[in-house]
C-alpha cells in the first residue's frame, strides 16, 4: 500500500513539473533523461531502459513497434543492453547484429561509442559547467534543452 501512495505521489509530482509522458520498458535508466514514465498511453516518447539478452536478440516489442510505426521517437539507454562482457564471439556478433536491426528500425541510442547521441539533463549539466557547446547531430531531452536554454547559458556556445 505505501509503495502505490509513493508511486501515486511521485507521479503527481513529475506531471506537475511538465515533464513529458514517456512509456518505460525495462528497468528505468539511472540517468535522468527529461520524461515521466508512465505503463500505459498517452505517451509522446518510448524510453527502453534496459533488454534482457533474449529481448535483445528476438525483439519484438508490440508497443514500441507500434509507436515506431506511428513515428512517436524511441531511446534506448545503450548502457543497459547485454553484450558489452560477451565471451562468446557468436554471441556477441549476434548482439551487435540486434543493435544494428534496433537502429535500422529507428530506434535511437542515448550513448554509442563513448560519443553522446541524446543528451540527458546530467550531460547538458556537464556541458553547461564546461563552457561547451552540443555535439554534432545530438539530440536533446527536454530536460537538457531546458538547462542548456537557461538564461546563464550562452546561446553562442550552442553547437560549437
Amino acid at each position: 500500500m505505501n509503495e502505490v501512495l509513493i508511486q501515486a505521489v511521485t507521479d503527481r509530482i513529475l506531471e506537475e513539473l511538465g515533464l513529458p509522458p514517456a512509456l518505460l520498458v525495462g528497468k528505468e535508466p539511472p540517468e535522468a533523461l527529461g520524461y515521466r514514465y508512465v505503463t500505459k498511453a498517452p505517451f509522446e516518447a518510448v524510453v527502453i531502459g534496459s533488454l534482457t539478452p533474449g529481448q535483445l536478440l528476438y525483439f519484438r516489442h508490440e508497443e514500441v513497434l507500434q509507436a515506431l510505426d506511428a513515428g512517436i521517437p524511441v531511446y534506448l539507454y545503450s548502457p543497459g543492453l547485454p553484450g558489452k562482457d560477451c565471451k562468446n564471439p557468436g554471441l556477441r556478433n549476434r548482439y551487435m547484429s540486434a543493435r544494428r536491426e534496433l537502429k535500422a528500425l529507428g530506434i535511437q541510442f542515448t550513448k554509442e561509442s563513448g560519443k553522446a547521441h541524446l543528451i540527458c539533463a546530467k550531460e547538458a549539466q556537464r556541458l553547461k559547467a564546461q563552457g561547451l557547446g552540443v555535439p554534432e547531430g545530438a539530440r536533446l531531452t527536454p530536460l537538457a534543452r531546458d538547462i542548456l536554454d537557461s538564461a546563464s547559458y550562452s546561446t553562442s556556445q550552442k553547437g560549437d
